[in-house]
């Protein structure tokens, strides 16, 4: 699907759709105004002379801000019962990006990766020197998990000592948190209308990770991409969206002259041949205003606004209103 820019794309993550509605009635109408809101309050930046890069980083702070996806506010805990964050930002047109992992202090992780951007020579900051970065910028603290996100820990917790789990859970991960489908992460993508393109991603990781585990979403790269000719986000199972490089790779396949569409597709079956389904989803933008989605998952939540859309179009399954 081709566009009018400004353009700004966004996803709430790929995993296991089905069963997460099935357990929570409302869940799809909640995602699906979520991922609306936050394609919208993206647009409505850049329709205000912002850049890519603002538009796509007020998208993922919305989504960050919801409570009910798993990035900020909403982030899953870790082993320790924890909350740990990754983010990251790309500027299409400078090459430049910002990153933050492990990070447990900013409420909005997808604003600290955009001031390593802006404000430092550096890509990826972590830990303790991440988290005291955001403190003397005044940056608005994280009030802790949310019940939702306690719930689900408790839950996963309690499957665990029952059993419900592959006979060695680390080196099984991938298939556990596939079935307790809990990798979701929130991205957004973005054209001004000065031909500009950027990225933005934002995950509170694996429920149940190990403490310090860092996944794809502050790795630019593999979580995201951007260039003069196209902008990437992905979603899943970190671990195989960094070894594949998974938005580099769709990118690289745009410039190469591909289609969005082919270029997200051939991206995802690429990583699909190498480490089975159920492992990621792709949000891609290209320069010339064509949209694509792809993903080897159950779901995943995606919305796109643009200059010549009334309200931003949703789609949560795969094929689903052209995305």
């Amino acid at each position: 699907m081709r566009l009018k820019p400004p353009i700004v794309l966004v996803h709430g993550g790929a995993g296991s759709w089905k069963s997460l509605i099935k357990s929570s009635g409302d869940m799809e109408s909640k995602v699906a105004e979520v991922v609306s809101n936050a394609a919208r309050a993206g647009y409505e930046v850049l329709i205000s002379g912002g850049s890519a890069v603002d538009g796509a980083v007020e998208a993922v702070k919305a989504l960050e801000d919801s409570g009910i996806l798993n990035a900020g506010l909403g982030s899953v805990l870790d082993i320790d019962g924890r909350i740990c964050m990754d983010a990251g930002v790309m500027d299409g047109n400078s090459y430049r990006a910002g990153a933050v992992a492990c990070v447990t202090y900013p409420k909005n992780p997808v604003i600290l990766a955009k001031k390593v951007l802006e404000l430092t020579d550096h890509v990826l900051l972590c830990c303790e020197g991440a988290d005291k970065l955001a403190r003397k910028l005044g940056l608005e603290r994280h009030p802790g998990p949310t019940e939702r996100a306690k719930k689900l820990w408790d839950e996963a917790r309690e499957k665990l000592r029952r059993g419900e789990k592959p006979r060695d859970w680390w080196k099984k991960n991938w298939e556990t948190v596939k079935v307790l489908g809990l990798y979701d992460t929130v991205g957004a993508v973005a054209l001004d209308d000065q031909g500009k393109l950027a990225a933005a991603v934002s995950t509170g990781g694996i429920s149940f990770k190990l403490s310090g585990r860092i996944g794809d979403s502050c790795i630019p790269g593999a979580g995201f991409y951007a260039n003069e000719q196209g902008a990437a986000v992905a979603t899943g199972i970190g671990e195989t969206i960094i070894l594949s490089m998974l938005s580099l790779r769709a990118v690289d396949f745009l410039s190469l002259g591909m289609s969005a569409y082919l270029a997200a597709k051939t991206a995802i079956s690429m990583l699909e041949e190498r480490f089975g389904k159920n492992t990621a989803g792709l949000i891609l933008l290209s320069k010339n205003g064509e949209v694509s989605t792809a993903m080897n998952t159950e779901g995943m939540p995606r919305a796109v606004m643009s200059k010549d859309l009334k309200k931003p179009l949703y789609s949560l399954w795969p094929n689903e209103n052209q995305l």
